[in-house]
C-alpha cells in the first residue's frame, strides 16, 4: 500500500492530518493531530472534557481498541438522585458529568504507535486555539440554540458569547485558556487526572452539587485497551469497539443481515425493512439487559440467538417495537486515517449532547460532557442503573473491515447518537453487499429507527425516519410492511459518515466524507 489518506467532518481538521502524513508521520500521528484540532474547531461536538474511542489496525493486521470513558461520581448512588426528587439524571450541569476519558485514550494511542511527540502533533491546534479559528455555521447555530445555558457558565460565555451575543459565522473563535490547557496536557496528559488541574475540575463539580471524591477522577486516567470485538460478514471480518460502546450492536445487526441484504435490491423497501428490524431488535436487547459490566451481548451473537431473531424479522413482528422512552439527540465527531503501511485509525469522540453539560472547568477552557446524564439509567435493578465505578453505556463506536489475510479493506465511522449503530451497519452493507465506493456509501439515502435506547425523557411512538431520496414507491411499500414512516428531507437524516477503502490496486485508497456536513477526505 503506497498511498495515505485522512477524512474528517471539518476541512481544517483534515488538513491537519494530511500535513502530518505528508511530512512522514503515520496514521496514529495524523489521528492525534486531527483529534486535537477537532477540539478547537468543533467545540460543541467534542473536547478535552469528553470521551473517545479508537481502533488501530497495525501493519501486521492485528486490531487494537482504545477506550476513554470514565465513571460517574463516587457518591452517585441511585438514592442520591432520588433523594433530590429526580426521575432521571439531569442532562445539564454538574450532576450530568462523568469523568472525561478522551485524554487518557489518546495518550495510550500515542504510546502504542505514534512516531512524534504530542507537543509537535498538537502544536497546530494550540496555535489555532490561541489565535482563533473562523467560527463555522454549525458552531454558530449550536451557540444560538444553547445560548441561555452557555450564558450561565462564565467560561463558556466568554468564549461563545464574547460580546454578549452568539459568535457569528466567520468571526474568530478564540480559546486562549484552552490553548494553555492543551499545551500543558501535550507535555503531561496525566495532569488532567491528578494534580492541580484535576483538583480544579473536581472542585467545580462538587460546588455544583455533584458528589465527586476525586478518586474516581484519578481512576479515569486509565484507558481501556484490548482487542476489538469481531464478527464475520460476507467472508470479511468486521472489527468493532467493545463495551461500554455499542459496537456489539453493529455486530448483532451484521449477524442478522448477513446473507439477507446481499440478496435484496440495494435500498429497496424489503432491504430497508429487514435492516430496520435488525436495528430495533438490537436496541430492545440493549435496553433489556446490557451494561458496561456484563457479557450479555456475547449471548446475543450466538447462532441460536441470531436465528430466533431472524425469524421475528421474517414474520414482521418488530416493525413497531419500541424499546425505551428515550431522546434522539447528541453531537459527536470523528476522524479516519490510513498511512502507506496500511496502518489505520478510526477515532470517534464526543461531549455527548451539544456542548455537553454546558459547564466548564474555570480558567481552563474545558467544557465537560453530560455522558452520565445521557448514558446511565435511573431504573431499579437495571444493569445499566447509575452506580459508582460503573461506566455509563455509550453511543460512540467505530469499525474496521479486514479480509481473511488481515489486509485492510475498509475503515470508517459516523457520529449521530443512536443513529450511529444503524448507519454504520448501512455503510457496511453498502460497501460489502453492494460494492459501493466510499462516496456512494456515505451519500446513500439514510433511514433511522426511532427511538433508540438512551436514558431519558418522554416515551415516543416507534417511527422509521427515511430520507425522501429513498423514493415514494419504497416509502409507501414500507408503510404496507407495517412501518410508521416519517419522511425527512433529502439529506436531513443526520450523521457525518467517513469511509476510507483500500482499492483493488496496491497503493490505491478511496475516501469520502459525508455531504451532510462540512467534511473532506484528503490523500497524500
Amino acid at each position: 500500500m503506497g498511498g495515505a489518506m485522512v477524512a474528517s467532518s471539518h476541512p481544517g481538521v483534515s488538513l491537519a492530518g494530511a500535513r502530518v502524513l505528508d511530512s512522514g508521520g503515520n496514521a496514529v500521528d495524523a489521528a492525534l493531530a486531527m483529534a486535537a484540532m477537532s477540539w478547537v474547531a468543533l467545540p460543541g461536538q467534542c473536547g478535552v472534557g469528553g470521551d473517545a474511542f479508537a481502533l488501530l489496525r497495525r501493519p501486521d493486521g492485528t486490531v487494537v481498541s482504545f477506550g476513554g470513558s470514565g465513571f460517574g461520581p463516587d457518591g452517585g448512588w441511585p438514592g442520591f438522585y432520588r433523594d433530590r426528587g429526580l426521575a432521571a439524571i439531569p442532562l445539564e450541569g454538574a450532576l450530568a458529568v462523568a469523568v472525561p476519558g478522551a485524554v487518557a485514550a489518546l495518550a495510550e494511542l500515542h504510546k502504542a504507535a505514534a512516531t512524534r511527540d504530542l507537543e509537535e502533533l498538537w502544536a497546530p491546534a494550540i496555535a489555532a486555539a490561541a489565535r482563533g479559528l473562523p467560527c463555522t455555521v454549525k458552531t454558530h447555530l449550536d451557540i444560538v440554540e444553547h445560548e441561555t445555558a452557555l450564558a450561565k457558565d462564565a467560561g463558556a460565555a466568554a468564549v461563545f458569547l464574547p460580546r454578549g451575543r452568539p459568535l457569528r459565522a466567520g468571526e474568530p473563535l478564540v480559546q486562549a485558556e484552552l490553548a494553555a490547557t492543551l499545551r500543558r496536557l501535550a507535555g503531561a496528559p496525566g495532569a488532567f487526572y491528578t494534580g492541580a488541574l484535576a483538583e480544579r475540575a473536581v472542585a467545580a463539580l462538587t460546588a455544583g452539587g455533584a458528589p465527586f471524591s476525586g478518586e474516581e477522577w484519578a481512576a479515569g486516567g486509565s484507558a481501556l485497551i484490548g482487542p476489538s470485538v469481531t464478527v464475520r460478514y460476507q467472508g470479511l471480518t468486521v472489527h468493532q469497539t467493545p463495551l461500554p460502546t455499542p459496537g456489539w450492536m453493529v455486530l448483532q445487526q451484521a449477524g442478522l443481515c448477513d446473507g439477507e441484504l446481499s440478496r435484496l435490491p440495494w435500498l429497496s423497501a424489503e432491504a430497508v425493512h429487514w435492516a430496520a428490524g435488525a436495528a430495533r431488535i438490537a436496541f430492545a436487547d440493549r435496553l433489556a439487559a446490557c451494561a458496561s459490566g456484563n457479557d450479555r451481548w456475547q449471548e446475543l451473537l450466538t447462532p441460536a440467538s441470531l436465528a430466533s431473531r431472524r425469524r421475528r424479522i421474517d414474520r414482521g413482528e418488530v416493525t413497531g417495537l419500541a424499546p425505551s422512552p428515550v431522546p434522539f439527540d447528541g453531537d459527536t465527531t470523528s476522524v479516519v486515517a490510513v498511512d502507506a503501511t496500511g496502518q489505520a485509525v478510526t477515532l470517534i469522540h464526543s461531549l455527548a449532547f451539544t456542548f455537553g453539560a454546558r459547564a466548564s472547568v474555570p480558567e481552563t477552557g474545558v467544557l465537560l460532557n453530560n455522558r452520565l446524564g445521557r448514558g446511565a439509567y435511573l431504573r431499579d435493578g437495571h444493569p445499566n442503573e447509575v452506580a459508582p465505578r460503573r461506566r455509563p453505556l455509550h453511543t460512540l463506536n467505530a469499525w474496521i473491515v479486514t479480509d481473511e489475510a488481515g489486509r485492510l479493506r475498509h475503515v470508517g465511522n459516523t457520529p449521530g447518537g443512536d443513529g450511529q449503530v444503524q448507519w454504520n451497519m448501512q455503510l457496511l452493507s453498502h460497501l460489502i453487499d453492494h460494492g459501493a465506493n466510499p462516496a456512494e456509501a456515505v451519500g446513500a439515502p439514510r433511514f433511522t429507527v426511532f427511538p433508540g435506547s438512551d436514558a431519558d425523557v418522554l416515551a415516543r411512538a416507534p417511527e422509521l425516519r427515511c430520507e425522501s431520496r429513498l423514493g415514494g414507491a419504497a416509502l409507501e411499500r414500507l408503510r404496507e410492511l407495517g412501518h410508521d414512516v416519517v419522511t425527512q428531507g433529502a439529506w436531513a437524516a443526520g450523521g457525518s459518515a467517513l469511509v476510507i477503502s483500500a482499492g483493488e490496486e496496491p497503493g490505491v485508497l478511496l475516501g469520502a466524507a459525508d455531504p451532510r456536513q462540512d467534511g473532506v477526505a484528503l490523500g497524500v
